[in-house]
């Protein structure tokens, strides 16, 4: 699933996690999550099933809060996504606002198109209810 174990020298085991890459569709967003705390979401988001299609991202960011960088940033640049993945990203927004709890830094970046309030206020709302600071970048 994007993990290896390993033993070091000493008999310690440790986690090298795999970046995970889906490419973008017509209907879904590239996902480039790097497991040095780097992540990408862009593109629309209007799967049929979307938390068939988030599963995988679920299931890795679990695995990464495991163990975490202490800097985790997130780019979030759609141009439009449906309510299922609306909730989708909310969820995964919410697993990593954890990290700030553990004392890890987490910056998201949010991106929106001149003019385009509806993406923007989306952004502004998961901001209050996840009681974190979000960067807007309008482009």
């Amino acid at each position: 699933m994007g993990r290896t174990e390993l033993t070091d020298m000493e008999g310690s085991i440790v986690i090298i996690m795999d970046n995970l890459r889906i490419e973008s569709t017509k209907k879904t967003p590239e996902i480039a999550f790097n497991a040095d705390g780097r992540f990408r979401i862009s593109g629309r988001s209007i799967p049929e099933d979307a938390s068939k299609f988030y599963e995988e991202l679920f299931d890795w960011v679990i695995a990464y809060c495991q163990s975490p960088a202490e800097s985790t940033t997130v780019d979030i640049e759609l141009e439009y996504f449906n309510s299922g993945s609306s909730k989708a990203l909310l969820h995964v927004l919410r697993m990593l606002s954890e990290l700030v709890k553990k004392g890890n830094k987490l910056t998201v970046n949010w991106y929106y198109e001149q003019g385009d309030d509806d993406i923007m206020e989306r952004g502004e709302y998961y901001e209050s209810i996840l009681e974190i600071k979000f960067n807007f970048l309008e482009t």
